[in-house]
């Protein structure tokens, strides 16, 4: 098995288990991490995963050598954005999914070509301070295929991000900090340390308000602002009948006042 999935209570930790190639995605592990994600998705006791590499790297993108050899040929036949009643399959597994629960990614080594692909399809990255992204496919010919020229431009916007596409640079740790390309630094060895608490911690606040919250951040790209207030307020009517009724009245009993932590929590 490439990928490993362990269970931390309401944490699914899910890791590339490639060392030998710095958790390189071929084919069959890009099935596997397609798979595990699904599961996630569909386990009502999973609340919020962590995604690491084995052995230092978190990924360096999709393996070359199944691009040399001509597997990933038949591979791109497998991918699509969903049919048969399936979800999407992108070419590094998950990256088309569109997940109504937080992915942390827990990013140590290189974040590289696919891999930073990867980090960016996550919700929030956690990155040790020896960590670096980089689109290093620039230097192969290998296209961003993956959501690479989507979603980095909205988490740094378009200046940085072209930077970053047409030069291929490395990005270290406490640069990525700086244009918001991960929303912490911790010290070497200890970025899956850091993503588990961090995971930890959301898996313990009222699940059905922060997923209305996180879909309508999600769903208010292209939308006019009129349209991103109107499913704002739709999305988030349900946990306003039921989880904010609860917490409000806890808040009355004295629960979680001044900044303490709710007794719920």
């Amino acid at each position: 098995m490439n990928v490993e999935i362990t269970q931390h209570g309401p944490v699914a930790c899910i890791t590339l288990c490639r060392p030998q190639v710095r958790n390189a995605v071929d084919p069959e592990t890009a099935r596997e991490l397609y798979a595990a994600f699904v599961a996630f998705e569909r386990d009502p006791r999973a609340a919020v995963a962590v995604l690491a590499g084995d052995g230092g790297h978190f990924s360096a993108g999709f393996d070359l050598a199944a691009v040399a050899d001509g597997r990933t040929a038949s591979w791109l036949e497998e991918l699509h954005f969903g049919c048969d009643g399936q979800p999407p399959l992108g070419p590094m597994g998950p990256t088309r999914l569109g997940l109504s629960k937080p992915v942390i990614a827990a990013v140590a080594g290189a974040a590289v070509a696919g891999g930073m692909e990867l980090a960016l399809w996550c919700d929030m990255r956690v990155m040790d301070e020896s960590a670096y992204m980089g689109i290093y496919c620039r230097r192969w010919g290998v296209p961003l295929v993956d959501g690479g020229t989507v979603r980095l431009p909205r988490i740094v916007g378009r200046g940085r991000a072209l930077d970053l596409v047409l030069t291929g640079r490395r990005v270290d740790a406490r640069e990525c900090l700086a244009i918001g390309l991960c929303e912490r630094v911790v010290p070497a060895g200890d970025a899956a340390t850091a993503a588990r608490a961090l995971a930890s911690d959301l898996a313990r606040l009222p699940r059905q308000c922060l997923r209305a919250d996180r879909a309508s951040l999600f769903g208010a790209d292209g939308h006019s602002e009129q349209a991103a207030l109107e499913a704002e307020f739709n999305g988030g009517l349900e946990a306003l009948r039921t989880e904010a009724r609860a917490g409000a009245a806890r808040f009355v009993a004295g629960s979680g006042r001044h900044g303490a932590p709710d007794a719920a929590g």
